[in-house]
């Protein structure tokens, strides 16, 4: 009955020895005496009972690593740096395998060595730049970085899967220096742009100004033009009314200075109707109408004797 229960408890052991589980998203690397063997994939794996044993664990899944360091731009200028770098196995294939596994004593001298490459890679980007320069270029720092430590990681067995800049920023000297460089463009900007408006504003109003001008004058221009018009068309008319009623007098014998005097008379009543009060007096007798007739007949006897005007 012992001899069944030691066999039981060798069977056991020797099972024990000879079996692996390997979780999902790992790979174990099996080693002989010490020596590397395999790569033992996940699930339940079979291995020489004892003598082969499961060397190192890797985990194939995606890994961060959160950094906090300082940088010096080109300018003397501190910069604190805060970042996130995401970090895997490079693939599954059993080459890349062994050079994760043994390319570094433990995980933990990987990732000292991952990290310093890093900060180290930034660090030189930066002491190429200035502090006005950073803030903008978190894209190419990162872009540098991939290119620096490309090669590194590939002979490592890793690929960066990814590095995030989550915070850049500086002394609080020079913090509030670049606020007030910001707050100074910022008012020169403004400034500039009211400036501007002012002076579209002004222009306009000039513009229309003078448009308004022009239009005035081109109205009274015209209103002018027309009343000159008008006027001499008045006078020509008046003119060939007066030689009309000149010629049919002096058919019927009528004085034609006695037309004179009855558009003198018609002139007197025009301004005594349109005189707004105005009082003006002239001498109604008979005498007085005769004086008048005979100085008219008078001005119109000179006016032929001078015959016509000439132009």
């Amino acid at each position: 009955m012992d001899l069944v229960i030691y066999g039981l408890v060798g069977l056991a052991a020797l099972l024990a020895g000879s079996v692996s589980v390997i979780r999902q998203g790992h790979v174990g690397v099996a080693a002989l005496f010490g020596r590397y063997r395999r790569v033992l994939r996940p699930g339940l794996s079979l291995r020489i009972p004892f003598v082969e044993t499961v060397d190192r664990r890797l985990s194939l899944q995606n890994r961060s690593i959160e950094l906090e360091f300082q940088a010096i731009t080109a300018d003397q200028a501190n910069v604190d740096f805060k970042a996130l770098i995401i970090y895997a196995v490079r693939d599954a294939e059993e080459e890349t395998i062994k050079r994760a596994a043994y390319s570094f004593v433990d995980e933990r001298s990987f990732m000292q060595a991952l990290v310093r490459s890093v900060e180290g890679s930034i660090r030189a980007f930066v002491a190429t730049k200035r502090q006005c320069e950073i803030l903008a270029l978190r894209k190419e720092i990162v872009e540098e970085v991939n290119a620096h430590i490309e090669h590194e990681l590939r002979e490592w067995g890793y690929r960066l899967q990814n590095l995030q800049i989550n915070d850049i920023a500086f002394d609080e000297a020079i913090m509030r220096s670049m606020a007030q460089v910001v707050a100074t463009n910022n008012m020169k900007a403004a400034a500039e742009n009211e400036a501007q408006a002012q002076f579209i504003s002004k222009t306009r109003v000039a513009e229309a100004e003078a448009q308004a001008r022009r239009v005035v004058a081109q109205a009274e221009r015209d209103a002018d033009q027309l009343r000159g018009e008008g006027n001499a068309l008045l006078r020509k008319h008046i003119a060939q009314g007066l030689a009309e009623a000149g010629a049919v007098m002096e058919e019927g014998g009528v004085e034609p200075a006695f037309m004179l005097y009855t558009m003198w008379l018609d002139a007197m009543k025009y301004v005594a109707a349109h005189g707004h009060g105005n009082l003006m007096s002239f001498d109604g007798s008979m005498d007085g109408f005769d004086k008048a007739l005979r100085q008219t007949a008078l001005l119109g006897r000179g006016a032929r004797e001078a015959g016509p005007a000439r132009v």
